[in-house]
């Protein structure tokens, strides 16, 4: 049924005698299963997913999960994956729930080539491939920001700059001014 219902059964033996009993069948509604939104990652991260509305939850597909049962999980994919969550009431009903974890790539941040300079001289360096860089160190950066920086170092010095994409996604490249 799909709703509590309350059935009669008559029984006739061969006399022709009969008797009647009741049984009731209950309905419990399934369980209204809620979990994290679709979201968005990094090549290498994960995030947390959770959910609820229920007792008891497995996750599927599990090979990039952490664990693969439990109202929270840490999803950590390397492509863009759908997961799919049953939860089971104290009933022993279950229904389930979808979301999507896209993953990004990271931005591929390019440099200036290792470079030398004579003492007192500068150098410009020049980063791409993201839409952010910030620099380290920049002690002797000018600025010490952004796609194109000025270096004025006073001894060997590697610089990292670090580039972040329109996704949030960062990677980093290496350049060393020599300085004879």
């Amino acid at each position: 049924p799909t709703a509590t219902t309350t059935y009669t059964v008559t029984g006739t033996d061969a006399n022709g005698c009969s008797n009647t009993t009741i049984a009731t069948v209950t309905v419990n509604p399934l369980p209204l299963i809620t979990v994290s939104p679709n979201t968005s990652i990094c090549t290498g991260y994960g995030t947390q997913l959770t959910a609820g509305g229920a007792n008891t939850y497995a996750w599927t597909p599990a090979a990039s999960l952490n664990p693969a049962i439990g109202s929270n999980v840490t999803a950590s994919p390397t492509a863009t994956t759908t997961y799919t969550v049953t939860g089971t009431d104290a009933n022993g009903c279950s229904s389930t729930a979808i979301t999507t974890v896209s993953v990004n790539p990271l931005p591929i941040v390019t440099v200036s080539p290792n470079t030398s300079i004579c003492i007192g001289n500068s150098t410009q360096l020049t980063a791409g491939g993201a839409n952010m860089y910030s620099w380290n160190p920049t002690a002797s950066l000018s600025p010490g920001t952004g796609s194109n920086v000025t270096a004025n170092p006073t001894t060997t010095t590697t610089y990292v700059v670090t580039g972040t994409d329109a996704n949030g996604c960062n990677d980093t490249a290496i350049a060393t001014v020599s300085v004879n």
